[in-house]
């Protein structure tokens, strides 16, 4: 059994390799926190909210921003976050929903802010297209 697995391995190394490669990245995700925060779907942020009173952090740009957002949430585009995280002290131990376009940004962010101390983030996944599917509502106020 063990030869023909070694005979299978050199014979798609290419796949191995592949897979290996793929795996490796998905552990280094995990062990380094570069994923942030955890992911909640549109549902568990939207009870997140109503049941935690979160906070939702929109970190796209200002003109993904004015086009429409979520009610209620605050806007800190990604590039400014770091210098303006400290608007953002009072909120250390409250639940924190991080949200862009699809979800990568807001990971980023969600980074971020674990580095800074903060404590319960979760990062929306999907982002606001996600939000926008499940028929949840936007503002352009």
């Amino acid at each position: 059994m063990e030869s023909n697995l070694l005979q299978f391995a050199e014979n798609n190394l290419m796949y191995v390799g592949l897979a290996a490669a793929s795996g490796g990245m998905l552990l280094w995700q995990i062990f380094s926190g570069a994923g942030g925060g955890s992911g909640l779907t549109p549902l568990q942020a939207t009870l997140m909210m109503n049941h935690e009173d979160a906070l939702v952090l929109d970190v796209r740009e200002a003109s993904e921003w004015s086009a429409g957002h979520i009610p209620n949430s605050r806007h800190i585009p990604l590039s400014q976050l770091p210098k303006r995280i400290h608007e953002l002290e009072k909120f250390k131990t409250r639940a924190l929903i991080v949200n862009c376009q699809s979800g990568n940004r807001s990971a980023s962010a969600c980074g971020t802010l674990k580095k800074q101390g903060f404590e319960k983030v979760h990062n929306l996944a999907g982002g606001i297209g996600a939000w926008r599917e499940a028929g949840l509502p936007i503002t352009a106020k």
